[in-house]
């Protein structure tokens, strides 16, 4: 699966939650390393929604047709009385510039985002990749 969409700007708060120590370890275990702690925000349309909504259904998020794209869960937890959900992971790789970059595309059990996809990888992608808002990427899934 394949699918491209354009950089954009998030709201900030993903290293809040990428940053947990509980999260990192099953990061770890699943794209091989620990994670940049914060996401890379692509907005999706056409197709590419399309393909970003069957990973919504694998999910648990949304009703209709799932991927065939393995998934990894990602489980939550509480810790001093605040609870952090859980998500899933699809592994694949982000062609950006001249490079390409292992990733995984990470969807949150709660999440507002429906045609914005977050990347998680082992490196700030944003800094590597020399992305800046309006930079068109392409994610390949495995």
């Amino acid at each position: 699966m394949r699918i491209d969409g354009i950089v954009s700007s998030g709201l900030g708060r993903a290293h809040i939650f990428m940053s947990q120590e509980h999260y990192q370890e099953q990061f770890k275990k699943i794209i091989g390393q620990n994670a940049w702690p914060g996401t890379l925000n692509v907005k999706v349309e056409g197709e590419s929604l399309t393909q970003y909504q069957k990973l919504r259904v694998t999910a648990g998020l949304d009703e209709g047709n799932a991927s065939d794209v393995d998934s990894h869960r990602i489980k939550g937890f509480d810790r001093d009385g605040v609870s952090f959900g859980g998500a899933t992971a699809f592994l694949g790789s982000i062609s950006c510039g001249d490079g390409r970059h292992d990733c995984a595309i990470l969807i949150p059990d709660l999440t507002r985002h429906e045609d914005v996809v977050e990347v998680i990888a082992g490196i700030f992608l944003r800094e590597s990749c020399d992305l800046v808002d309006g930079d068109e990427v392409s994610i390949v899934l495995e």
